[in-house]
């Protein structure tokens, strides 16, 4: 197995050095089959390291020593287990279907950019298996930093438009504040235990070394870092603005990889987390809170790929809801099936802005099933799924957060049940303005209108199938006998709460009214928008269309006082001050090299009289200072 993982973890990176190097002159079907095959192995050999776990359970392998100061060291290790395998598939399988669909979507990129695009790509699946497969946090720390550049590539990949550029900028700047807190905690432990490693420092010996107050900065430090990863309240605003990379990248970045690391942050520490009941509290009121915020403006947005990535940070404010309350599988689960229907979903979007020629505004699309009818009906399970329909897969993992919210409050639960209303709203709202209706754009984007080839809705067919079944793996006891075989697979890492068990009546009276409701919703949305016209959005709409105004507060109160002081800088300090010194010494020098050039002027009679002068002055100084 140990071999095993090193080949998941290099393949994508060879694909990377090989579509990178030579992207001047591999041609795009080399490149795509490269790129795609590299992850093809990958997944290939993570199916058969998930078969080895189920069997014999995981193990942690050393390379070598990456880090050593006398007795101190950090070993560049990997360690394979139940979570980690649950991962490797994800970003794998995932990940290879993105790359299949990337092949088609960006055809009309030049052989060179084409390269350097699939190199980025593959460079962020090495990364992203880097970050799960650590076993220690510096190892994963690198990882995680590298997504953070990979995303930044991404996002900006088109860098001739300085819009994105700015995204990219923005993205990149917004995850460094979150690495920070990562960082410092990371320096905590090694000053408490003196090692990263995760199997020392979850094991009992370890913990009793750490006070509460150790447990509760160290917790709130990896929480700051999994904020602006997972794009939590206050670091959110980053994601929305990711949308200017390429769809196939926003599919990447906020279905399987990126955003989910710190879910998987949080989920790997579940030891620590679970001691520490002030940071779960502030978990769950800054995940409830993101939840609700960010569905509210998904509400009022018309750019299609927007909408989807607000309703990214509001289904990531699930996950973190979930892990507060110490619903630890239920968040891994909902990770699971958030990859397969926010991917297809994506990728769909992706299919409509394609046969649209690049327009994104749904309020110029509609009656787009006629044409589209394999990119219709895969988004169209794509929201069943994500509005939590049974039996799709966003039902269960839906069902076991609010399940557990109800377990710890009744307020919590009804809380979340918002929350999912309103993800139904905004889903059914996008599907109908889009697909239902007349048609609303212009006669040339009408006659072009044409459903992708086979190579971009293959991948749509394949996620909508997993949307679907995805949910058997996590089928809690009250159904079926399900046995929920997720938390039963998690168990040697995840600790599982027994604490607030619900009667089976209780749980099916919570599936049935959330059911009944999330259908009532999106009758509403159906009738309000399956004729959809164009009108203003006024009153509170318009507060959500500008999405609570926070971009608008953090450009006054933060990017603005940076700048001014910025400018202070510039003006004081660095042209006043520093540019000053260093002139002054050119100035003086230039100066003083003009003066003594004059002693050279060539003229004789000139160095003689210096000559003479300076035999007078020495006479005269010996003859006064003489003793």
């Amino acid at each position: 197995m140990k071999e095993f993982l090193l080949v998941i973890l290099v393949a994508p990176f060879v694909g990377f050095l090989i579509n990178g190097l030579f992207r001047n002159v591999l041609s795009k079907k080399i490149i795509a089959f490269n790129a795609c095959g590299q992850i093809l192995i990958s997944f290939l050999f993570s199916l058969v390291v998930f078969s080895t776990i189920l069997e014999s359970g995981g193990a942690i392998f050393e390379y070598y020593n990456f880090i050593k100061v006398g007795s101190f060291q950090i070993p560049f290790a990997l360690q394979i287990d139940q979570l980690s395998s649950i991962f490797l598939l994800i970003i794998t399988g995932v990940g290879f279907l993105i790359h299949v669909y990337s092949a088609s979507y960006m055809k009309e990129e030049s052989s060179a950019h084409f390269g350097r695009y699939f190199s980025y790509l593959n460079l962020f699946i090495f990364f992203m298996l880097l970050l799960v497969l650590g076993a220690n946090f510096v190892i994963m720390f690198i990882g995680w930093e590298g997504v953070g550049l990979c995303s930044y590539l991404l996002i900006g990949y088109w860098f001739k438009n300085t819009e994105y550029n700015y995204a990219a900028r923005k993205a990149f700047v917004m995850n460094r504040i979150g690495d920070l807190g990562f960082l410092i905690a990371i320096f905590w432990l090694i000053a408490k235990l003196d090692t990263t490693s995760f199997s020392i420092i979850f094991s009992n010996e370890s913990l009793a070394k750490l006070s509460t107050l150790d447990i509760t900065a160290i917790t709130l430090l990896l929480f700051v870092g999994a904020t602006g990863k997972s794009a939590q309240i206050p670091l959110y605003t980053w994601l929305p603005d990711a949308m200017a990379g390429p769809t196939p990248v926003s599919a990447l970045i906020h279905a399987a990889t990126m955003v989910t690391a710190g879910v998987y942050l949080v989920a790997r520490c579940n030891v620590l987390y679970s001691l520490a009941p002030i940071t779960q509290t502030i978990i769950v009121c800054i995940g409830l809170a993101t939840a609700i915020l960010a569905a509210t403006i998904a509400l009022k947005q018309n750019d299609i790929k927007k909408i989807l990535a607000y309703s990214t940070v509001s289904q990531l404010g699930f996950m973190f809801f979930a892990l507060g309350l110490g619903a630890y599988t239920a968040a891994v689960f909902h990770v699971i099936t958030h990859a397969f229907f926010k991917a297809l979903l994506f990728l769909g979007s992706g299919s409509v802005i394609h046969a649209m020629g690049g327009e994104q505004d749904i309020r110029k699309m509609g009656g787009l099933s006629k044409k589209l009818k394999i990119t219709y009906w895969t988004f169209f399970i794509g929201c069943l799924a994500i509005a939590g329909i049974p039996p799709f897969s966003g039902f269960f993992s839906k069902d076991a957060i609010l399940v557990s919210a109800f377990a710890k409050s009744p307020a919590l639960y009804f809380m979340v049940l918002l929350g999912a209303l309103l993800t139904a709203f905004y889903m059914f709202r996008l599907l109908f303005i889009t697909f239902s209706g007349s048609f609303r754009g212009t006669k040339e984007q009408q006659q072009h209108l044409h459903e992708s080839p086979a190579v971009m809705t293959l991948p749509l067919i394949i996620l909508a199938i997993l949307s679907l079944v995805a949910g058997v793996i996590g089928i809690p006891d009250v159904l079926l006998n399900g046995g929920d075989k997720l938390s039963e697979f998690l168990s040697p890492i995840i600790f599982v709460n027994n604490e607030h068990q619900l009667s089976h009546s209780t749980e099916y009276l919570l599936m049935g009214l959330s059911t009944i409701l999330i259908i009532g919703v999106i009758v509403v949305a159906w009738v309000l928008f399956k004729k959809y016209k164009t009108t203003e959005t006024v009153g509170i709409g318009k507060f959500f269309e500008n999405k609570w105004y926070v971009d608008e507060l953090y450009n006054k109160t933060i990017v603005n006082s940076i700048n001014k002081l910025a400018k202070i800088c510039n003006d004081i300090i660095e042209k006043s001050g520093i540019d000053a010194v260093v002139n002054g010494v050119g100035r003086l020098v230039h100066y003083g090299s003009r003066q003594l050039r004059l002693l050279q002027s060539g003229q004789v009679g000139n160095y003689i009289l210096v000559m003479v002068l300076c035999m007078v002055l020495v006479f005269s100084f010996q003859f006064i200072f003489k003793k």
